[in-house]
């Protein structure tokens, strides 16, 4: 097999530098969950310390930040997970259980707010300094423009950027589109997408149709 790194491998560039890690070799968190390849950026921190950059992460509201295949992820991500929400069907919306285990019994789970999971979904390009609001659906293929806020889901494929994000246009046609997710390159094994780099990194759909 080409000599590529194992999705395991802390700090892959293979010139040596260690500002970029694949999230499955430095991820400990079992709510955050990472497919194969993707990886995070950060040029001004250890990328091992990925985790600092999920914020509002409490155990016991249990949701998930799901992270698919070949995800490329930019230094300054802010990735804000359901425990940022604070109740606003009350007289106040000071969170008094997080500080007392006496008050945080007598309060049923379904207490707090929640959007569910956020999901990022394979071969997402995510740029410098973008915040992503929890229960977001980032599709596969979108690309994320820098500085941007993610308030709500992205289609894959989709171009979007702003504060709120906005879609800026389409990557491919929607027949081209229908195509890639139906063909799925990122489920092939490494040796498969290997052998046919020639053709991922280019956008002849005829030669994909011929693979996939």
């Amino acid at each position: 097999m080409t000599d590529f790194p194992h999705p395991n491998t802390k700090y892959p560039l293979n010139c040596g530098l260690e500002q970029t890690a694949f999230l499955k070799a430095v991820v400990t968190n079992p709510n955050i969950i990472v497919g194969d390849y993707s990886y995070y950026d950060d040029n001004e921190d250890d990328p091992a310390n990925f985790e600092k950059h999920v914020l509002y992460h409490f155990d016991f509201l249990g949701d998930k930040l799901i992270i698919g295949k070949f995800c490329q992820i930019a230094s300054g991500i802010q990735i804000l997970m359901n425990g940022i929400w604070h109740n606003m069907n009350c007289f106040t919306t000071y969170p008094f259980s997080i500080f007392s285990k006496e008050i945080s019994q007598k309060i049923p789970p379904d207490f707090y707010p929640t959007k569910g999971d956020t999901v990022i979904d394979n071969d997402v390009w995510i740029g410098m300094n973008v915040t992503i609001m929890p229960g977001v659906h980032i599709g596969d293929g979108a690309i994320i423009g820098t500085s941007s806020l993610v308030t709500k889901d992205v289609e894959p494929y989709s171009i979007v950027g702003g504060n709120p994000a906005k879609l800026i246009r389409k990557r491919f046609s929607d027949a081209v589109i229908k195509l890639l997710l139906e063909v799925q390159w990122w489920n092939w094994d490494i040796e498969k997408i290997l052998s046919n780099i020639d053709v991922v990194l280019s956008n002849n759909v005829w030669k994909l149709k011929a693979i996939g």
